[in-house]
């Protein structure tokens, strides 16, 4: 690995063994406070973080396979959380079988049927499986719903793996994936931090009613502002790109996390899963990256590959 690569992650493991060390000392001078959700939450970002450091520092082999079950692991969530005909198994089937296929097409760096694998083969190829069953009942409702869980949990996650393949030294790819996790997840935070400090004005309150505009707009500013940190260091882009990246990465990130709202509550469930204790399921913590991924992707590659 790279020295910067090492780098990068001795800082977000520093961070965690901060984060740790600052429960156990609030827990030790406030022991009449329940912290043990807050103390959940620190433990499952361990393992996350584990999991992420695994997966940009390996082989490509061993990264893709990581990359790809962290796929599977959300469609079953996805599959799990909405109704299905009875009649759908092999369908379904088809589903998860899109996944080790769309991960060779990144392991060959074959960047064309990469893009059009799911959107266009697997698109067309799921309702005329579900055609063949001869179950007309919910035809659309079902077709629908599966079509979106295979475009969000595998086709938009895997834009982070093919980050990791992209052209350049060795590291590249893998700084770019901590760029665009890193700056998902705090623009995630900050949002939240300056909603709860400054927070006034809802933005849509029968979707997510602790979203507020001091909250998005607090939040984008300062992933436009570690974006310009960042990108010259970790990533090829100059530094009015690096702007323009964290103003989209703030704001898609948003949208993808109220859109992942809307889902949630129109099934009727407040968490995707119980995956990771203290934050839910693999889905709530990916439902910004599920926005954030393609679109950095691309941008990124219309600009400089």
């Amino acid at each position: 690995m790279s020295p910067i690569l090492i780098r990068a992650l001795i800082i977000m493991f520093a961070l965690l063994i901060i984060a740790s060390i600052t429960i156990r000392v609030m827990s030790l001078r406030s022991p009449e406070r329940d912290w043990t959700e807050l103390r959940q939450r620190i433990n499952t970002w361990w393992w996350i973080v584990i999991v992420f450091a695994l997966a940009i520092s390996t082989p490509r082999a061993i990264s893709l396979t990581i990359f790809a079950i962290i796929s599977f692991l959300a469609l079953k969530e996805y599959l799990t959380l909405i109704p299905t005909r009875r009649t759908d198994h092999m369908p379904l089937l088809w589903a998860y079988i899109a996944i080790p296929i769309q991960y060779y097409w990144i392991g060959i760096e074959w960047y064309s049927m990469f893009l059009v694998f799911i959107p266009v083969y697997v698109f067309l190829f799921l309702p005329m499986r579900m055609v063949l069953i001869g179950n007309n009942k919910d035809f659309l409702h079902s077709a629908s719903m599966l079509h979106w869980g295979v475009m969000t949990t595998v086709f938009a996650i895997s834009h982070v793996a093919y980050l990791t393949v992209l052209p350049g030294k060795p590291e590249t790819g893998p700084l770019l994936v901590i760029f665009l996790v890193v700056l998902t997840e705090c623009n995630d935070i900050a949002q939240y931090l300056w909603g709860k400090s400054f927070g006034r004005i809802k933005v849509i309150p029968k979707v997510s009613p602790n979203k507020t505009l001091e909250g998005l707009v607090g939040g984008v500013m300062t992933t436009m502002f570690l974006a310009w940190l960042l990108g010259g260091i970790l990533t090829p882009l100059s530094g009015w790109e690096s702007v323009l990246v964290g103003l989209l990465i703030g704001i898609t990130g948003f949208i993808g996390d109220v859109v992942m709202s809307a889902v949630k509550r129109d099934i009727g469930v407040k968490d995707s899963g119980k995956l990771l204790p203290g934050h839910g399921g693999i889905l709530d913590r990916l439902d910004s990256l599920i926005y954030t991924a393609p679109l950095f992707f691309h941008v990124l590659y219309y600009l400089h590959y």
